[in-house]
């Protein structure tokens, strides 16, 4: 039997700390890492200059060299989404690999890219085939060249995907199955990921860079908005799972905004060559009808305003009303991204994706919010801005990819005979 101690020394302290049940493992940040991922606001933070002046000059040269590509044109922007896309896969590949066990898996790490280019194919082939085919239109090898490309793009994709399958399934080794099939489960989440936003974000340059700059301007200008109004005025924390977000950040990023994507949209909807669609994979400047949404109606300035007002007439694109909706989304749903990525470092206990950009992190941790902000505009473009009915354009194109020359010629005969008989029966 045991013989109690009562006179608190050591054997009491020990025998309290055996009796003591050991606490859970939890999935929480530990507090140097937490303060690491920034745990206080940042108007208490003593760095905060410091950091502010790096975060700036890293921005001053993203967006010069994103302006130089937007300047340069639609092929020029599609390429630097593709850099992008590669970037945040080395990023995202390395998150949660073991160099131990990698070791032991000789080319595990090129079959990740193996499923990586053979989504990239899916994905662009089935966004740019028309325009593919429209490229290369006036030389006939080339075209039927392409038309077989078209055709059997979707078995090719098919079977290199299950060519990967395979070469997963013959690489299995003992011991090590539970590491291989996380990579191969983390490998596709990767890949929804990174080619949800960036397929929409392609889609939408060929829409008109308006479709892809203003979304993607807007997102930057709420980043900025928040930072600095959270710099200077933040005090009450917005949510738990990214502390130095703040609510005044919040509201005011959020009005600067929604006032930022009204006079964003009249400026940039002015200018042809950035509302005009792409209908092939030329470089050449756009020269084309830009349509009702981008010719401004105008509005006289009611009589009570002071005459110090520098207009009597207000002009505004219908298409500026369209970005109003495009800057709430911005504003009030987007940033749900950020958060979402700051959940996802926290749980496995990281501060950010990469180190690629100082001052930001890595690529990753820059286009959190563009993903969720993409689908949408490309969602909201197609459903409430594009005309539901089948336009002339569209219909030849289907006719270019779908027929052969002597189908065509066909349709061309039977058409003319149609409207010959139409023309006789009117007259």
């Amino acid at each position: 039997m045991q013989k109690d101690n009562d006179s608190g020394g050591p054997s009491t302290t020990s025998g309290l700390t055996g009796r003591l049940r050991r606490r859970r493992g939890s999935n929480e940040v530990p507090s140097e890492v937490v303060k690491a991922n920034g745990s206080h606001l940042l108007v208490d933070d003593t760095k905060k200059y410091k950091s502010m002046l790096i975060r700036i000059y890293s921005s001053v040269w993203m967006i010069g060299g994103f302006a130089f590509v937007i300047y340069m044109g639609h092929l020029y922007i599609w390429a630097m989404v593709v850099v992008i896309q590669i970037f945040m896969a080395r990023e995202l590949f390395n998150l949660l690999r073991r160099a131990h066990e990698d070791s032991r898996l000789p080319g595990f790490r090129l079959l990740n890219w193996h499923f990586f280019f053979t989504a990239m194919l899916f994905v662009y082939g089935r966004f740019l085939n028309q325009r593919l085919a429209n490229t290369v239109t006036s030389d006939k090898f080339l075209h039927k060249l392409v038309i077989g490309f078209i055709k059997y793009h979707m078995v090719t994709c098919y079977f290199l995907y299950i060519a990967g399958f395979m070469w997963f399934i013959l690489t299995l080794k003992k011991k090590m199955y539970k590491y291989q099939f996380g990579q191969y489960a983390w490998t596709h989440m990767i890949l929804i990921v990174v080619f949800t936003q960036s397929s929409f974000t392609v889609a939408n340059i060929f829409e008109g860079i308006f479709w892809f700059l203003l979304p993607a301007s807007l997102i930057v200008i709420n980043d900025i908005a928040a930072y600095f109004f959270g710099f200077f005025l933040g005090r009450t924390p917005l949510i738990k799972i990214s502390p130095k977000k703040t609510w005044e950040g919040f509201i005011g990023a959020s009005f600067a905004t929604v006032v930022s994507a009204f006079v964003l949209a009249n400026i940039l909807g002015r200018f042809q060559w950035l509302t005009c669609p792409r209908k092939d994979l030329s470089t050449g400047w756009l020269r084309c009808d830009p349509g009702p949404l981008f010719k401004p109606d105008y509005f006289n300035v009611p009589q009570w305003v002071p005459l110090w007002f520098p207009w009597r007439e207000i002009s505004v694109l219908p298409v500026q009303w369209h970005a109003l909706a495009l800057g709430l989304f911005s504003s009030i749903i987007a940033p749900f991204g950020g958060f979402f990525a700051s959940g996802f470092k926290r749980a496995f206990k990281f501060k950010d994706f990469g180190d690629s950009i100082p001052g930001h992190g890595g690529i990753t941790d820059r286009m959190d919010c563009q993903m969720v902000m993409a689908v949408f505009a490309y969602i909201y473009h197609q459903s409430f801005v594009v005309p539901q009915s089948l336009s002339i354009e569209a219909i030849m194109d289907q006719i270019l990819m779908n027929l052969t020359f002597e189908e065509q010629r066909a349709l061309f005969m039977k058409l003319e005979q149609i409207i010959q008989e139409r023309h006789f029966v009117e007259s």
